[in-house]
């Protein structure tokens, strides 16, 4: 059984920078690609940055340029660099992996991380 285990969130003023992580523990696994979701009050959940396992990144129009995501294979771990943070950033951040176990599908969640940018 999978556990995602984020951290890294926290209340940061408008222009400042946040770094989120999030890293898998319990069942081996094959990872195919790793990402980060956000949900704000109201809103659908909506992708913020995804990496494969080839290393091709993939960044929502709203936060590119601003956040990077990286992976660390060693680690199964994926973390996102967040950087001139604004208001409409504010969101509950959640790490997503897919991949496979025993030759079947999966994907889990992290429970999430609050991001609050306010002055």
């Amino acid at each position: 059984q999978v556990q995602l285990v984020e951290s890294g969130g926290g209340l940061v003023q408008p222009g400042g920078s946040l770094r989120l992580s999030c890293a898998a523990s319990g069942s081996i696994f094959s990872i195919n690609a790793m990402g980060w979701y956000r949900q704000a009050p109201g809103k659908q959940r909506e992708a913020v940055a995804i990496i494969t396992s080839g290393g091709t990144a993939n960044i929502a129009d709203s936060v590119k340029g601003r956040f990077t995501i990286s992976g660390d294979s060693a680690k199964n771990a994926v973390y996102l660099q967040m950087n001139s943070l604004k208001p409409e950033d504010t969101a509950v951040y959640y790490c997503n992996f897919v991949g496979s176990y025993n030759h079947r599908p999966f994907a889990t969640w992290g429970r999430g991380t609050q991001v609050t940018v306010s002055s």
